[in-house]
């Protein structure tokens, strides 16, 4: 039963996939393809297209990473700088009261 289950998913997850396929700019529908050294290259070029997408994201991802981390730095940076003016002006207070 429970590998029947499992070959229902995995046919939903490869229908599905198929689907989504064709919605990814770029991507060619081989099965159009009657020679299947035609139906190699075509999808050959799929993937290859595919990894240049997946490297550029996630160039782009550690880019928005390392910058995200500068910005998390200077934040830091600039709450310890009001830390200390605050504590200064804490000390400063009950000096002006006596």
């Amino acid at each position: 039963m429970a590998v029947l289950r499992a070959a229902a998913f995995a046919m939903s997850l490869l229908s599905a996939f198929s689907a989504l396929a064709q919605d990814v700019k770029g991507i060619e529908l081989c099965t159009h393809e009657k020679q299947m050294d035609r139906r190699t290259s075509c999808l050959q070029s799929n993937v290859e297209f595919l990894q240049q997408k997946i490297n550029r994201n996630a160039l782009d991802a550690q880019q928005k990473l390392a910058a995200a981390n500068k910005e998390i730095a200077a934040l830091k940076e600039a709450l310890v700088k009001v830390q200390a003016s605050l504590d200064e002006l804490k000390k400063a207070k009950p000096a002006e009261k006596k």
